[in-house]
């Protein structure tokens, strides 16, 4: 066993380790595409390439369960921060594992291991001497009798204005802010204009680390690192940096592990890093590693997969964190994104405008990878993009369905078909033949070079590229003709077809986890990484028969033949389904709704009528009466005549509800009743009173009356 461990460690170094980090998802919401799109798929994407040719890769995440986000939802639903967290974080382990996120570790900051990795971090920064400790004013809300920090404060950004910017940061320029720096502060909590009041803090004195940053982001990332990140950093950098607080005074998160630190926490974005670290050390346990050299050797490369709103705190907070304790690796890169819209909005958890991902796993089954397609074809790499349904639709039914699942379903078929799905001996190769090989063998190459450079958009088109490459193959040379004239043409034809399938299984593997396996099992082959082709473990365990199906990122490129002559596929299967407009036109209604309900909840509200006296209160007699009778008034779109029994008699009133309710709805409904109202003839029928109603958030009519059983008719209102 020790002879083992030692060859897997030489493997290890030799192949390359690298450590990668996706963003930590806050558990207050579900994760929608805007989440995928910015850090998950691009993350995955770059773990399964380099896996598949032969790095060390360790991939973690955690649910990130502190902060204020958290206590924010917890106070809105009326329930505590731990059933918060538990309920998203269920719900957003369950989507990353459907939707095929290989995440090594996928931990959770709220647990003990976490808890004691950041107590110790800050403890040794404590020791140390790192952190200056402040008595400084902070906001205050003594309505709520709490300090206002981050998302419990709002007001206007001092940097560009906008009237909606949070007491930590603004996302709409994207500046790091303090409560205090914001004009005309309000807190979310109570809606109360805050106070100052004094308070005790650690900050961490960014500015002392400006020459550091300044050598290793300007100077040593200015040609590596995308310019959206590198241009905010040296923003940052150039503008000045000061001390940033490390503690808040909040009752849930991690407290604070010095004295003088009761009733405090870590702020969440000194914890929520350092939740890379636990995870690391909770994967290592349970799979008997060693977790420091995926953080402190310097031959592992660290790259965080992020969104293009956390950078300030994984380009200059986190690694000022990482340089004061010494011990481990700085960042190679962190290829962030900039936002995905919604047809043309931007996305929000808060207002529903989003598509979720675990709606869309439900309404669009076994469709995981069409959603990758989209959302990796529409990336926002180097500036916001914009998702649509139409969109989606088209990539699916005009890419997906018919280059890659049009090339494949006819190279099966056809394979079936004429040789009982036996890969033909090819006779002599044409010029076009060795062409199309040829350019084969360019694709691995082309591909990783994207993808090494985090342009990920543009290796998935090379993807596309290859299946365009065999289906422009297979109708130029269209051997469902040539079958009837040259057998022994066709079974070159088919011969090179078939590599050409089999590089995509392969290659595909890191875009379409889900394709990539369903062709592999039509094709009978499987999925070989450098390292196990290497392993003297597979060769004395596998047969011959086992290894040759066993194909690799670097087989597509070095071999001469993939799928040899006399080598067995299976049956054809669908890759892709089209997407019908039904389903689109679903999914547009379904954000129309949301729109209108939007549209609803911030209208503005009737403002208040004049004053009235008690007396003229008293003169509106209202009673409960229930609609007995209902009938649609002729000619008109808006008015029901009603017979209403009010207790005292059984009236006629006519009703504008008839565009919200049908009159079978309406009979045997308990409604209020101004009884009192001078009669008034509509359409010749004459109204004797009138019925209460108000409108939903959807603004649709709703009936105002009594919500408990047992009053009757006749009974007042007062």
């Amino acid at each position: 066993m020790a002879e083992q461990s030692t060859d897997s460690n030489k493997l290890s170094a030799a192949a390359g380790r690298y450590t990668i980090t996706a963003a930590l998802p806050y558990t207050n919401g579900p994760l929608h595409i805007g989440h995928l799109a910015g850090v998950y798929i691009p993350a995955d994407i770059y773990a399964r390439y380099l896996r598949g040719i032969g790095k060390d890769v360790l991939f973690v995440c955690g649910s990130d369960e502190h902060g204020v986000a958290i206590s924010m939802k917890a106070k809105k639903e009326g329930v505590s921060p731990s059933e918060i967290i538990d309920k998203y974080d269920d719900i957003i382990r369950r989507s990353f594992q459907e939707f095929g996120i290989t995440f090594d570790n996928y931990s959770r900051t709220s647990r003990e291991i976490h808890h004691k990795t950041s107590q110790e971090f800050f403890k040794k920064l404590y020791d140390q001497g790192d952190f200056i400790e402040e008595t400084t004013a902070q906001l205050y809300d003594a309505e709520a009798e709490q300090f206002l920090a981050d998302r419990f404060v709002i007001g206007t950004c001092p940097k560009c204005g906008n009237e909606e910017a949070y007491g930590d940061q603004c996302e709409n320029c994207g500046s790091s802010l303090n409560a205090t720096d914001l004009i005309d502060p309000k807190s979310t909590l109570s809606g109360a204009i805050p106070t100052l009041k004094e308070t005790k803090h650690w900050f961490l004195p960014l500015n002392k680390y400006e020459d550091f940053l300044t050598e290793w982001i300007l100077k040593g990332h200015k040609h590596d690192w995308k310019p959206n990140v590198y241009g905010q950093c040296k923003s940052w950098i150039d503008g000045g940096l000061e001390p940033r607080a490390v503690t808040r005074d909040l009752d849930w998160g991690i407290p604070v592990p010095v004295e003088g630190g009761e009733g405090k926490v870590l702020y969440v974005w000194f914890d929520a890093p350092i939740g890379y670290i636990s995870s690391t050390k909770e994967w290592a346990a349970r799979e008997g590693k060693d977790w420091e050299p995926y953080w402190k050797d310097k031959d592992t490369k660290l790259v965080h997969f992020i969104g293009k709103d956390n950078i300030v705190f994984h380009c200059i907070i986190f690694p000022c964190m990482l340089k004061a304790e010494g011990s481990y690796i700085l960042p190679e890169n962190v290829p962030a994104n900039e936002f995905l819209n919604l047809e043309g909005n931007k996305l929000s958890t808060s207002k529903n405008w989003a598509v979720w991902l675990h709606e869309y796993l439900v309404e669009f089954p076994d469709m995981q990878d069409v959603l990758r397609y989209t959302l990796t074809a529409n990336a926002p790499e180097t500036k916001d993009n914009d998702f649509t349904w139409k969109d989606f639709q088209a990539r699916n039914n005009n890419e997906l369905v018919a280059v890659f699942g049009n090339f494949i379903n006819r190279v099966v078929v056809l394979t079936n078909k004429y040789y009982d799905g036996i890969v033909p001996t090819p006779s002599e190769f044409s010029e076009i033949d060795l062409e199309t090989l040829a350019a084969l063998k360019k694709f691995p190459e082309t591909i990783a070079s994207s993808i090494d450079r985090y342009r990920f958009r543009e290796a998935g088109q090379e993807l596309m590229n290859l299946a365009r490459l065999g289906n422009k193959y297979l109708a130029d040379e269209e051997p469902w003709k040539v079958i009837k004239e040259d057998e022994a043409r066709v079974q070159t034809i088919m011969f090179v077809a078939l590599q050409i399938a089999a590089s995509l299984a392969v290659l595909s593997e890191p875009f379409l986890p889900f394709t990539s396996e369903k062709l592999k099992n039509m094709l009978n082959i499987t999925s070989a990484t450098l390292s196990d082709r290497d392993s003297a473990t597979l060769s004395d365990r596998s047969s011959e028969a086992e290894r040759s199906r066993s194909l690799s990122w670097a087989d597509v490129s070095s071999k001469d033949m993939l799928l040899s002559s006399g080598h067995q596929i299976n049956k054809a299967e669908l890759l892709f389904r089209k997407v019908e407009d039904y389903e689109i036109q679903a999914q547009l209604d379904k954000l129309e709704a949301t729109k209108k309900t939007n549209e609803n909840a911030n209208a503005a509200l009737m403002p208040q009528k004049d004053t009235i006296t008690f007396d003229d209160f008293t003169k509106l007699d209202m009673r409960v009466g229930t609609i007995v009778q209902a009938e649609k008034m002729a000619k008109t779109k808006k008015l029901l005549v009603l017979k209403v029994d009010t207790g005292l008699d059984t009236r006629t009133i006519v009703s504008g509800i008839a565009e919200s309710f049908t009159p079978e709805e309406v009979v045997g409904k308990k409604v209020t009743v101004l009884i009192n109202l001078a009669p008034r003839a509509l359409r010749g029928v004459d109204s004797e009173g009138m019925i209460l109603m108000t409108e939903n958030a959807d603004g649709k009519l709703v009936f105002v009356n009594p919500d408990e059983d047992g009053v009757g008719n006749g009974e007042g209102i007062s």
